[in-house]
């Protein structure tokens, strides 16, 4: 019989959001080569999470580090050459235009890619209210996709729900990554802003960003082999 097992998809970015290296190692073998790209986050960093990032590069996967540094532009410049010696393929920066800026003269010389992160998914236009912004989501996100295209970094950080309207203002190099996907029918835990792998792709998602339903199922091979289908779907 045929083999109808999917071939992995280095679109998906398994989120490796988890207590430990060592349970992040042991998530890593358990994918095996059915995950090709993984983000290493703040949970990791402290602990250890940028030489694991080396070692996953040396295994040959992609390697995003979701640091989202912010700080004063000095700051974000040096931190994001000396992030850049590590080999990784991407880095968050918060989506402001200096910090932006900074980072994408940090970076020059190497081939680390800068995505500005516009609105976390957590939040909804309440809880934007809340903090200040009297803007709803999208429009939020389309200025700051406006500052990271004159910022001249590589992509942003945005909800699935603001993919299509970002894909109509930026170029097709322009990186759009979206967590807050979610396979059918799966909690969406604290995710206010979510779609579909398949949704996702569809409205110009370049790269999707996937961790509990993945790292918390019974069988977590299994579970992204599931989501490579239906991103191909």
């Amino acid at each position: 019989m045929p083999d109808t097992t999917p071939k992995s998809d280095p679109r998906l970015f398994v989120a490796l959001d988890l207590p430990t290296i060592d349970e992040a190692r042991d998530m890593v073998a358990a994918l095996g080569n059915a995950v090709d790209s993984y983000k290493i986050g703040l949970q990791l960093l402290p602990i250890g999470g940028t030489e694991f990032g080396k070692e996953l590069k040396a295994q040959g996967k992609n390697v995003f580090l979701d640091f989202k540094l912010h700080d004063i532009g000095a700051t974000v410049e040096k931190a994001t050459r000396s992030i850049s010696a590590l080999g990784a393929d991407l880095l968050t920066v918060h989506a402001r235009p200096d910090v932006m800026r900074a980072a994408a003269t940090g970076r020059e010389g190497s081939r680390l890619k800068i995505l500005g992160v516009t609105v976390l998914t957590s939040l909804d236009r309440q809880a934007l209210r809340d903090i200040g912004y009297n803007d709803n989501a999208e429009d939020l996100v389309l200025r700051r996709v406006q500052q990271a295209l004159a910022a001249g970094i590589d992509g942003v950080v945005a909800s699935p729900l603001e993919a299509a309207a970002i894909r109509a203002q930026v170029p097709d190099s322009f990186l759009v990554v979206t967590p807050g996907v979610r396979p059918a029918g799966a909690d969406k835990g604290d995710q206010k802003r979510v779609a579909t792998p398949s949704a996702a792709l569809k409205s110009g998602a370049t790269h999707l960003v996937i961790g509990r339903p993945i790292t918390q199922a019974d069988n977590p091979r299994t579970a992204a082999q599931a989501i490579t289908r239906e991103m191909l779907g």
